[in-house]
């Protein structure tokens, strides 16, 4: 059996791509709401508005190509199909740039916002480093990807392996090298970043059909208590700390007073002297 290998624009259209729109949708927009600052960046996957909740009043949506592409919106977006930049589901000025080479100053970005970004990209490494100069010490990066140990990455293992006898279909779009969650964690500790989060979703099985998805919806529940690793997608907010930095305090936060030290007496009489009362 042979099927057309489809793009990650239209795999995003099909009922697994939706179920995995809507848990990323609700989790960039709870994570990003109190993050503040003044400058936030979105870098590529134009399909989510990931600083849509972000209340900086300079936000960007940076492209990974230079060339312009059709971008096909999922139907229950309400979009229509459109070329360019202002195509962009995103309302925030587009720009095209290199992930490994981006146009902001060091220190200059309070947010930096990738789903997908770095699975999706040539060289996730550089990417992820790139996104360590811009951002302001204390700044946030919060990262979306698929899950390889999950029921989803098993299906796109085993759909690799069909390919030797000819089988052409694959479940996830072939679109990037994908990340595991504790390789990336391990990246993120190499360039002084700290995970404050990490939350792991989408636990139904890698089904095609959204009858067959609505059946299984009882796994999420039950996956987020029993099997919390094994999710399709990770979810993480990681925090740059720079080293020997120590930020200031506010001056009307009260400080705990110092105990007085206990103060030493005088005396004329000589050590061991005690009164005697007759």
């Amino acid at each position: 059996m042979k099927s057309e290998i489809i793009g990650l624009t239209e795999w995003l259209e099909t009922p697994p791509g939706a179920y995995l729109l809507d848990w990323e949708r609700s989790h960039f927009d709870l994570a990003v709401s109190d993050i503040f600052g003044y400058h936030a960046l979105q870098l590529g996957f134009p399909e989510i508005d990931a600083l849509r909740t972000n209340r900086m009043p300079h936000k960007w949506l940076a492209l990974h190509s230079l060339q312009k592409q059709t971008l096909a919106f999922p139907s229950r977006c309400g979009a229509e199909h459109r070329t360019g930049p202002e195509s962009i589901s995103s309302p925030h000025p587009a720009l095209y740039t290199d992930s490994a080479a981006l146009p902001f100053p060091e220190s200059s970005l309070d947010l930096v916002a990738l789903p997908h970004t770095l699975e999706l990209g040539s060289d996730p490494h550089s990417a992820l480093r790139e996104v360590a100069r811009v951002l302001v010490p204390e700044g946030r990066v919060v990262i979306s990807g698929f899950n390889p140990a999950s029921l989803w990455g098993l299906r796109q293992r085993r759909d690799h392996l069909y390919q030797r006898f000819g089988y052409e279909g694959l479940f996830l779009p072939d679109a990037g090298k994908y990340i595991g969650y504790w390789r990336l964690r391990d990246w993120l500790r190499l360039l002084d970043f700290e995970v404050e989060s990490a939350q792991f979703g989408c636990y139904r099985p890698a089904l095609k059909s959204q009858q067959w998805l609505d059946r299984f919806d009882w796994m999420d529940p039950a996956g987020k208590r029993w099997w919390p690793i094994f999710g399709a997608v990770y979810f993480l907010v990681a925090v740059k700390h720079v080293r020997g930095m120590r930020l200031l305090e506010p001056s009307w936060k009260t400080r705990k007073s110092l105990a007085a030290a206990p103060a030493i007496v005088a005396s004329k009489k000589p050590a061991g002297w005690v009164k005697i009362s007759g």
